[in-house]
């Protein structure tokens, strides 16, 4: 177990995409209900405490399959931008989160409220990233797949940590999360807040404020820390399928980590033991959240939320050096 903290009254949780819609389901409304419903079961303990409570979520999987899924209908049905997709998906699975959580509360008489922000994020229109697709979105293929996929669609297919070909599109860094203020009113309120899902949906301010959609993905997680600084939230968790950050990843001499400085773990980054694939974006966005004031970020499972927020597994990262 690690040195006992004090929990603070102001958190901001960021799930998985794989969280809330696994890569190994078919993807019903049945399965993706049940999923909630578990997820919701793995917050209660968070949400049942007298906190500032703020949610944020993945959507990897669903915004490609949205993406999939207009592909198939092109000839008869006209396909939607990239970022109404994105509104689509956030959502979707917001609607999902919120109605489970307030369900799971009730069963345990908790009067408290759950809401969800749509939440549009704003990025420069200039972003290199724009010019270089990065982002993995949707399902796994083989080499062929991929090939067939780019010849037929367009669409641009790179390989995924040796997992196998996805669908790439740019992933800008976010600026601005649009009417955050409402988000902490909410939160004041002792309402817990779903926003910022699938890293919000990414829009361009042009004159007098006028915001445009664009094409890109912002990853969650960078989002979410964003959100949690501008907030002036210490605590940061980062909800995954793993118990903890791992160095050496795969090999002989895999170690995890249990409590690592902010300096440490930059340090480990340079060396690159985290691939921008897998666990590369949420040690970026660990560190960039402890460089913007916060104080503490944890790496977790989802269904082991509570205890990690205990201190009894989890990765904990502390700003500082030492």
């Amino acid at each position: 177990m690690l040195p006992p903290f004090e929990i603070p009254d102001k958190i901001l949780v960021a799930i998985g995409g794989n969280a809330t819609h696994p890569e190994d389901i078919e993807g019903t409304s049945r399965e993706q209900k049940a999923i909630a419903a578990n997820t919701a079961q793995a917050l209660l303990p968070l949400a049942s405490l007298d906190n500032e409570l703020i949610i944020t979520h993945g959507n990897g999987p669903v915004v490609g399959k949205i993406l999939m899924r207009q592909a198939l209908t092109r000839d008869t049905i006209a396909p939607m931008p990239l970022d109404i997709c994105v509104a689509h998906s956030q959502g979707g699975i917001a609607y999902l989160l919120v109605q489970a959580l307030e369900n799971a509360l009730r069963e345990i008489d908790n009067p408290r409220h759950v809401a969800c922000l749509l939440t549009q994020v704003e990025v420069d229109a200039d972003d290199p990233a724009f010019e270089n697709p990065s982002k993995p979105i949707g399902a796994f293929y083989d080499e062929e797949e991929a090939r067939q996929i780019n010849e037929e669609l367009g669409w641009e297919m790179k390989e995924d940590s040796g997992r196998g070909w996805r669908h790439v599109v740019p992933s800008p860094k976010p600026r601005h999360v649009c009417d955050i203020s409402l988000v902490q009113v909410l939160a004041r309120r002792g309402t817990v807040v779903v926003a910022g899902g699938g890293g919000g949906i990414p829009v361009v301010r042009g004159a007098k404020g006028v915001r445009r959609g664009v094409q890109a993905v912002i990853d969650k997680d960078l989002t979410s820390a964003h959100m949690a600084n501008v907030l002036g939230i210490e605590l940061l968790m980062i909800l995954t399928a793993v118990d903890r950050v791992a160095i050496n990843f795969g090999s002989a001499n895999q170690q995890e980590l249990d409590f690592v400085t902010m300096r440490e773990l930059r340090g480990l980054q340079k060396e690159g033991h985290f691939p921008p694939g897998s666990m590369g974006p949420k040690i970026d966005a660990a560190l960039r959240f402890l460089e913007g004031g916060g104080e503490r970020v944890i790496i977790a499972h989802l269904d082991k939320a509570m205890p990690a927020l205990r201190g009894e597994t989890g990765t904990h990262v502390v700003a500082g050096d030492e």
